[in-house]
């Protein structure tokens, strides 16, 4: 059982007298609202795979109750590390009937990724596919069993490979095993999920969510964007992102909705796909909306009669897009947030032309937000400073880091997100950048100083520092700068080659090297990383 939450009492009162939060656990929401919805369909995805709430509520029954058996206890973690599958939906309500932890991994992670993931977190059982996309998770996953001490249960989804050993696989479970028969004591303030994030030190975080904290996030976002149980979300962003798994299948949940999941994003098949199931809104990275507004500007022949509403975060929304988006009678909000603080600020759509890109919005009702100087002050109206918010969606922690959890979450309750930005006096909020050494490439955050660390030993590289390079797809892609060590001079071929060879996933590569005499620091040694993105826009200029 995780018991080492930071959670302000003062506010935890205020949040239960105000109604933020109740006892209902996620588990507990699920099953009124299977009950109420058992023969509406809940999900599907783009590999033909369909269930109605009643079907994924049975099949996940018998999953948990298998779970059970097998020794997981209320509070234990279970890693899933899945596609974008419908068959998600099954292990993830099956985790939570059996009380236990979610960690969502992405499906990205390699052998070295996941044994250290799961070691962090001490996972005592994995669920995850046979094979998918060239990968053999299922070998993966038994190379490196022996060295997560803890783990103790792996199920398979063989959705598209048969099994090649004896583990069982979730059909197999599901066809086999009886409902579970009691409910498992688990209370609305206990951690339900883990979400792996790589702030600024290179190594994942697992960041600690409640209940309470997921589903009162997920009400005020379809309350805000006002939703129905008529919506239908189409969701292609990864299930072990929040962005995902919560927005994707959680809020249309609490709505009684459907939710479409899409596997590998192309823009034709994706508009297909929307048009075919009807799908009326979503919530992902600008790179997704941009792409599908760039082929409907290129085909006026092709149209999205059904959607209506984007909202996406990550980086802020450019007004042009929100303008191209309008042109095809679709609304782009931004929302701001992090894994910390699932969504907190939003657009609303009634504002979205009228703002047009120029505020990042407001907050949800129920969450406070500031805007603070170095020394911890407030800042007048229309004044910079660092951001800083409080609310029922905050984390709880760092899973086992209380020292970093203190570094970035006060005792009462605010979070210190390291984004710059301001506020009006009517209570609009302007994100202008960030503070922390975080590069966010199509909606996932990436460690600067994680790609500077992979460098060293490279060939030609002396120094390294990595900065945020400006896309308009992607928000940001990764340029490092070099300080040449010797006679030889790296170019991006041969960083990236390196990389390879040393087994550093793609998607921490340099995407641009530019070579500097010397890497500009301050007097205590730090990297000087506004100097570099300066002489970047000279450059690129």
């Amino acid at each position: 059982m995780i018991t080492d939450l930071k959670i302000n009492e003062e506010k935890k009162k205020e949040y239960y007298e105000k109604g933020y939060w109740t006892h209902d656990t996620i588990r507990d929401v699920w099953e009124r609202q299977a009950q109420a919805n058992a023969d509406k369909e809940y999900v599907a995805d783009d590999q033909d795979c369909r269930m109605t709430y009643g079907e994924v509520d049975d099949a996940a029954s018998r999953l948990a109750a298998w779970l059970v058996s097998q020794g997981i206890k209320p509070g234990d973690v279970v890693t899933l590390q899945f596609p974008n599958w419908a068959e998600f939906t099954i292990a993830y309500v099956a985790c939570f009937k059996a009380g236990a932890v979610i960690q969502s991994l992405a499906r990205n992670f390699n052998g070295a990724d996941l044994t250290y993931a799961m070691n962090l977190v001490e996972s005592r059982a994995y669920i995850g596919p046979t094979s998918f996309h060239g990968v053999d998770y299922e070998q993966q996953i038994l190379d490196i069993a022996d060295d997560i001490p803890t783990l103790k249960v792996i199920a398979l989804v063989d959705k598209k490979a048969p099994k090649q050993t004896d583990l069982p696989t979730v059909a197999e479970i599901v066809a086999t095993t009886e409902p579970l028969a009691e409910k498992v004591p688990v209370e609305s303030d206990q951690v339900a999920c883990l979400l792996s994030t790589s702030g600024t030190t290179g190594k994942p975080k697992e960041v600690m969510l409640t209940h309470n904290n997921i589903l009162f996030s997920e009400r005020v976002f379809v309350e805000g964007l006002e939703r129905t149980a008529d919506d239908v979300m189409w969701m292609p962003a990864p299930l072990n992102h929040a962005v995902g798994f919560f927005h994707g299948l959680v809020a249309p949940m609490l709505l009684g909705g459907r939710s479409v999941l899409m596997q590998d994003f192309a823009v034709k098949d994706a508009i297909d796909l929307i048009n075919a199931e009807g799908a009326t809104w979503s919530m992902c990275s600008t790179p997704f909306i941009y792409d599908i507004v760039k082929y409907l500007d290129a085909h006026p022949d092709e149209s999205l009669p059904t959607y209506v509403l984007h909202s996406c975060g990550g980086a802020p929304v450019p007004g042009a897009l929100i303008d191209r988006a309008h042109n095809h009678d679709i609304l782009l909000c931004e929302i701001f947030g992090s894994t910390e603080s699932c969504p907190h600020v939003f657009v609303p759509p009634s504002k979205c032309v009228e703002w047009n890109g120029d505020w990042s919005g407001i907050p949800f009702p129920g969450i406070e937000v500031r805007y603070i100087d170095e020394q911890g002050n407030d800042v007048a109206p229309g004044v910079q400073g660092e951001h800083i918010s409080r609310g029922p969606h905050q984390f709880v922690g760092y899973l086992n880091e209380p020292e970093r959890t203190d570094r970035a979450l006060t005792d009462d309750g605010w979070w210190f997100s390291g984004d710059l930005g301001y506020m009006d006096e009517q209570g609009r909020i302007r994100i202008n950048g960030r503070r922390k050494e975080i590069i966010i490439r199509g909606g996932e955050n990436l460690s600067a100083r994680e790609i500077d660390d992979n460098l060293v030993g490279c060939p030609g590289v002396g120094e390294s520092a990595t900065i945020g390079m400006p896309d308009d797809r992607l928000g940001e892609r990764i340029c490092t700068f070099v300080a040449p060590l010797g006679d030889t001079v790296p170019t991006l071929e041969s960083v990236t080659a390196y990389l390879e060879g040393e087994g550093v996933p793609k998607r921490l590569w340099p995407e641009r090297i530019e070579i500097i005499e010397e890497i500009p620091k301050t007097l205590m040694g730090k990297v000087r990383r506004n100097v570099l993105t300066d002489e970047l826009a000279c450059r690129m200029a």
